[in-house]
C-alpha cells in the first residue's frame, strides 16, 4: 500500500518524452556519477535529472484532462539531504504532484501508468539559484532592438529547455519575469518554478544601468529609461528612490529583491572594485523587503561591496568572487547566505572586450580563492549559473554544476543544488510563490 507523504511535493511539468539520452544530461551523467560510484553510488544519474518520460502535466487549476496516476518503481532515492541512496520504494505522482510514496512494489490506482526506472536514481529537481529567465538565451543586441513580444516568446522556449535540463526551479535574480511565471505556473507553457524579483535595482552608472549616453542628463522626476519602462533594471539615487523601487518589485509579485551593490561583468562601464549604493540606501531597500516578510540578495564582488551589504542587514551575497579571508569570517559570523557561480573559463561566457573582459577575467581567478573560502568558513553557499546572451551557452546550465568538482564531493554538489538551493528559497517567507 501506498502511505501519504507529510506533504504533497510538486513534480515539475515536462514534455512528452525522455531526456535521458541528450548530450548535455550525458556528459553531466559521467562527471557526477563516476565520482558517486566510487562512494557507493549507483552510476547512471541520467534519469534523475531527466524526467523519466512524464508526460506533459498542466499547472493550472480545474484542468479538463487530467493526466492518470503514475507510478514509479526499480529505483535508487536521493533525497538531496543524505548520502545514501535508499532502495526498495515505489513513487506515485498524480496532478503534478508526488503524493504517496511506499516500499516494495505496490499496485498503482485503477487506470496508473509504471514506470520501470531500471536502477536509476531519482532525485529532487536541481535548483538554479541565480539564472535571468529572459535574459538567458537572447543576444544584449537583440534584447534592445528587438520586439517585446519577440523577446519573451524567446523566453517561453528557454524556460522549456531550462527544464528539460533537470531545474524544475529557478532563482530569477534580474528582468520582467512575472508574466513568464504567471503563464509557467498556469500552464500555459511548460517550464520551471520561477522566484522572481523582478528589475534589479542599481544606481545611476552601476551595473545593470545600460542607457545610452544620448539617454542623458536624466532629470529628477522626469521620464523613464527603454530598460526600466520594460523592467530589465530600476534606477535609484537616494533611499526614497530605493523605497520606491522595492516596494514596485513586492507590488508585482517579487520572492525577493535584488540591489546592486557594485560593477558587473557585462556592464562595460563599471569595474569590480567600485561600489554603488551607500549604506542608507541599502538599509532603506532591505527595511522595505523587510516590511514585506522578505529580504534583500546584493550583487557585491570585492570586500568592501560586500562588507557595506552585510552592515546593511542585507541577508544573501550574490557573486563574492573577490572576497577576502576577513570577508568570509564577517559573513560566517552573520549568517549571510553566499549565492555564487562557478566561472572558471571562457567556455560559459560570450566573448567579451574591453573592461568587460577585464571584469571576467578577475571573476574567474576569483573563483579559486572564493570557493575553498566558503569552504574553509563553512559558509550558506549556494550553486547558480548567471548565464547569459546566449542560447548556446544557456544548454551549459548543468555542465556548471560540473566545475564545482574542483572545489566539492559529487554528494556535496546534488546536495548543493536541491535542499541547500531550497532552503535559500524559504527565506522569502510569506512571499514563497510556492509554500
Amino acid at each position: 500500500m501506498f502511505s501519504c507523504l507529510s506533504g504533497d511535493q510538486p513534480e515539475a511539468a515536462a514534455p512528452q518524452g525522455c531526456s535521458c539520452c541528450g548530450g548535455e544530461l550525458q556528459s553531466l551523467t559521467r562527471r557526477i556519477s563516476a565520482d558517486l560510484s566510487r562512494r557507493g553510488f549507483v552510476a547512471g544519474i541520467g534519469a534523475s535529472i531527466a524526467t523519466l518520460g512524464l508526460p506533459r502535466m498542466t499547472r493550472a487549476q480545474g484542468a479538463s484532462n487530467p493526466q492518470p496516476p503514475i507510478v514509479l518503481t526499480n529505483f535508487l532515492l536521493f533525497d538531496g539531504k543524505s548520502e545514501a541512496l535508499r532502495g526498495g520504494l515505489a513513487l506515485m505522482v498524480e496532478g503534478g504532484w508526488i503524493k504517496a510514496v511506499a516500499t516494495g512494489s505496490p499496485a498503482g490506482p485503477e487506470g496508473s501508468r509504471t514506470i520501470d526506472c531500471g536502477g536509476r536514481v531519482v532525485m529532487p529537481g536541481l535548483i538554479d539559484a541565480h539564472w535571468h529567465s529572459i535574459f538567458a538565451a537572447l543576444p544584449i543586441a537583440t534584447l534592445f532592438a528587438a520586439d517585446v513580444g519577440y523577446i519573451f516568446l524567446a523566453a517561453s522556449a528557454e524556460a522549456e529547455w531550462t527544464l528539460m535540463r533537470g531545474f524544475t526551479t529557478i532563482r530569477d535574480l534580474g528582468g520582467p519575469a512575472f508574466a513568464l511565471k504567471q503563464a509557467i505556473d498556469e500552464g500555459l507553457v511548460p517550464g520551471p518554478r520561477i522566484y522572481p524579483c523582478g528589475a534589479m535595482i542599481t544606481t545611476t552608472g552601476g551595473h545593470g544601468d545600460m542607457r545610452p549616453l544620448s539617454d542623458l542628463p536624466r532629470s529628477p522626476g522626469g521620464p523613464v529609461s527603454f530598460m526600466e519602462r520594460t523592467g530589465g533594471a530600476n534606477i535609484a539615487d537616494s533611499a526614497d528612490e530605493v523605497r520606491l523601487r522595492v516596494r514596485e518589485q513586492l507590488l508585482q509579485g517579487a520572492s525577493q529583491i535584488k540591489l546592486v551593490g557594485g560593477g558587473g561583468v557585462s556592464s562595460p562601464r563599471t569595474t569590480l572594485d567600485m561600489l554603488t549604493f551607500s549604506e542608507p540606501e541599502l538599509r532603506a531597500g532591505v527595511d522595505a523587503a523587510a516590511d514585506r516578510n522578505t529580504y534583500v540578495a546584493v550583487h557585491a564582488y570585492p570586500p568592501a561591496a560586500i562588507r557595506r551589504a552585510i552592515v546593511s542587514g542585507v541577508q544573501c551575497i550574490e557573486h563574492g568572487h573577490l572576497m577576502d579571508e576577513a570577508t568570509a569570517r564577517l559573513m560566517a559570523e552573520k549568517g549571510v547566505w553566499l549565492s555564487i557561480q562557478p566561472f572558471i573559463g571562457d567556455e560559459d561566457t560570450v566573448p567579451l572586450s574591453g573592461q568587460s573582459r577585464i571584469n571576467q577575467l578577475q571573476v574567474i581567478a576569483g573563483a579559486n580563492t572564493a570557493y575553498p573560502l566558503a569552504k574553509a568558513y563553512k559558509l550558506k553557499t549556494a550553486f547558480g549559473s548567471d548565464l547569459l546572451f546566449s542560447a548556446q551557452k544557456a544548454t551549459r546550465q548543468g555542465i556548471m554544476l560540473t566545475h564545482l568538482t574542483r572545489w566539492y564531493e559529487s554528494a556535496e554538489i546534488l546536495k548543493m543544488a536541491t535542499s541547500t538551493n531550497g532552503e535559500l528559497l524559504a527565506l522569502s517567507g510569506p512571499r514563497n510563490p510556492y509554500p
